[in-house]
């Protein structure tokens, strides 16, 4: 029996162990990837993070390098794994977890090997879990290349041929593509910039100066940032568009064969799709009623949730605009250690 068990060793899982650590309990973190940091290592080769080093580290152990710089996936996957051994963060690697019960006063967890039970259990799989490709990728041709942003690693997985990115969030790799191929954009939204450095500091510490991170999620100017949606950080992707390097297109309502139907009526034949779609969570092994709401979402507050002994944490904007993020994942992680601790 344990007194915690974290499921899910990415940032969100590892910044709670580091508070487990030092409470002094007995704990162990579940993992189903075959090394630490797999999640960062799996994504696209020329990923470069848009918060800098000094915001994209965890407690207790600076990301090192130039502060107002900004580090590539590489440079975290080292870093998460160099975080586990220095603080000596127990993990068990392999482990896919089936489904979690809750008896009396502890929680069954069943895995693919053995099982194992525990008195607070802290949800740790975060919301980047499994891609969301909408249901007209299957009325398509087969001839199209269709990949989802999250299997995408270069442009030698691509055919010959023009690509379409749906989803703001595929910015980047849009802009990677433009450079060797025809490439649209679709967009669901309108396109927002803001510059990456501002008199060569890093955005973010200007909203950290400003209060924007520390700002709590029910606040006036949280409410107003989600409401928004996520900016573009970078020009490179406005100055892509204006070359026509980047062809922009509104957001994608059907598909048939080869041909892609967008919201203005226009239409496109295309070689390749990556759908930069997001991610949906489902949390199907959960068999624990008052989990979900009726629309399927956690119900929490500030990761804390109505069953008694049950935890989340690195949920997009869990309590504040980072808590999804490396630079915002371990305030969530003290809080709920407080909470465990009855602090």
């Amino acid at each position: 029996m344990y007194d915690n068990i974290v499921i899910g060793a990415g940032q969100a899982g590892i910044s709670i162990g580091y508070y487990l650590k030092q409470s002094n309990q007995k704990f162990i973190i579940l993992d189903k990837s075959y090394e630490v940091g797999e999640s960062w290592k799996d994504r696209y080769d020329s990923l470069v993070l848009f918060t800098s080093r000094m915001y994209s580290s965890l407690p207790g152990m600076h990301l090192e390098g130039e502060k107002h710089s900004f580090p590539s996936k590489n440079e975290i996957v080292a870093y998460l794994k160099k975080y586990v051994e220095r603080f000596d963060i127990p993990i068990q690697l392999r482990t896919e977890v089936i489904s979690v019960l809750k008896l009396k006063n502890h929680f069954l967890i069943k895995t693919n090997g053995e099982e194992y039970q525990t008195k607070n259990l802290i949800i740790a799989t975060g919301p980047f879990h499994t891609p969301n490709i909408p249901s007209i990728s299957k009325g398509l041709a087969n001839n199209i290349n269709q990949l989802h942003s999250s299997q995408y690693k270069n442009s030698k997985q691509l055919v010959p041929g023009n690509v379409l990115v749906g989803g703001n969030s595929g910015a980047q790799i849009a802009v990677e593509l433009s450079k060797e191929r025809v490439t649209y954009l679709a967009c669901s939204d309108k396109l927002v910039y803001l510059p990456l450095l501002v008199r060569k500091k890093s955005i973010f510490w200007w909203f950290d100066k400003l209060g924007i991170l520390s700002a709590s999620n029910t606040s006036i100017l949280a409410k107003f940032i989600q409401k928004k949606g996520d900016p573009i950080f970078g020009y490179e992707l406005k100055h892509a568009i204006k070359q026509k390097e980047i062809i922009l297109k509104t957001r994608v309502i059907a598909g048939k064969q080869n041909e892609i139907i967008f919201k203005d009526s226009s239409s496109l034949e295309v070689n390749n799709i990556i759908w930069a779609t997001g991610f949906s969570n489902p949390l199907s092994w959960i068999k624990i009623k008052d989990v979900l709401d009726k629309e399927g979402r956690i119900i929490h507050h500030r990761g804390v949730s109505p069953v008694e002994g049950l935890y989340f944490i690195g949920l997009p904007w869990q309590h504040r605009r980072g808590s999804a993020l490396l630079q915002g994942v371990g305030n969530d992680a003290e809080y709920i250690v407080k909470q465990i601790n009855g602090e």
